[in-house]
């Protein structure tokens, strides 16, 4: 064998690197087109956020709107260890058609750019991007006209699952220290999100070979990270202002992750963040079960629950 074949690490059923630095993705490389999807009626269209980076971005909307009506707008940030699937993958398609007709609300699902073509941070730095993009447009004159039409710029969330939930996170932080003009973000949705530390309250419940395999997985997407203790991977609620008043944390049974999504929901309550956060857990199940298989009850539950926090503000 080519010493330049020689595997060094894999992350199933993800991506491998190879011992010459190079990383080959397993998964995650169909995509479809937007539409208007034939079971919930939402439309779907995309669009370019910049042109120079290439940064970009599917928009979705419920299949009716009073065009004097305004939606919730949720900011969403897919998963794939930030290596494979985008904004264009089956099944994120799915999920989004499902969850803008189940909580009648905007949807831009970001695209950014991804390792190993582009290793962290650049993927915080596109979601950013994306950010700025959709806060020019609350004066109701920016490029795209379903955000200017039918987004409440009162109502705005960032979401995501896995590595979409960290930056959804990462998101949330840089609003409450930059506060983009004409954005209010109301709350987060962090589904399975991917956090660890080196040295945290949860440690004594996590194996260390396990603690190795998460550090391997960071290092390989963020090469120049100190590790396990770097703040976007380790978000400890006392060292950042979190720019929202309403969390949502969703955790599986069956996975390691969630007692990192714990934990964070006992930090922001032992520093007195002023908020209100829940931890919604589902039993039985894996990591983002619900993307992979959307039919389950289940994951219906999921994206109903999502629904009514989205929708909170509305009902009381």
């Amino acid at each position: 064998m080519d010493s330049t074949d020689e595997i060094l690490h894999v992350f199933p059923p993800l991506f491998r690197v190879f011992k010459d630095g190079r990383l080959e993705r397993l998964s995650g490389n169909d995509t479809v087109p937007a539409s208007v999807d034939q079971t919930t009626g939402v439309r779907s269209k995309d669009v370019t956020i910049n042109a120079n980076s290439g940064v970009s971005a599917r928009l979705y909307v419920p299949k009716s709107i009073d065009t004097d009506q305004k939606l919730p707008l949720v900011v969403y940030f897919h998963g794939g260890a930030f290596v494979v699937d985008t904004a264009f993958s089956p099944l994120y398609h799915t999920h989004l058609n499902n969850l803008a007709a189940e909580a009648n609300m905007v949807i831009v699902s970001v695209d950014y750019r991804r390792v190993p073509e582009h290793p962290l941070p650049i993927a915080y730095e596109d979601s950013w991007d994306a950010v700025q993009w959709i806060a020019s447009h609350s004066s109701r004159n920016g490029q795209e006209p379903w955000i200017n039409i039918y987004a409440d710029f009162q109502s705005v969330f960032f979401g995501g699952d896995s590595a979409g939930a960290n930056i959804a996170h990462n998101m949330a932080v840089r609003a409450g220290s930059d506060n983009p003009d004409g954005l209010i973000v109301s709350g987060i949705v962090l589904v399975h999100p991917f956090f660890w530390a080196k040295e945290a309250g949860v440690g004594q419940l996590i194996h260390p070979e396990s603690r190795a395999f998460a550090e391997k997985l960071w290092l390989s997407v963020n090469p120049c990270s100190s590790g396990l203790d770097d703040p976007l991977i380790s978000p400890d609620p006392r060292k950042f202002s979190l720019g929202c008043k309403r969390v949502i944390i969703f955790v599986a049974d069956r996975e390691l992750l969630k007692h990192w999504g714990l934990y964070y929901k006992e930090l922001l309550e032992q520093i007195g963040w002023g908020g209100k956060v829940q931890v919604v857990e589902t039993k039985d199940v894996d990591h983002i079960f619900h993307i992979y298989d959307p039919t389950t009850d289940k994951a219906k539950s999921l994206v109903k629950l999502v629904a009514s926090f989205v929708n909170e503000d509305k009902t009381v």
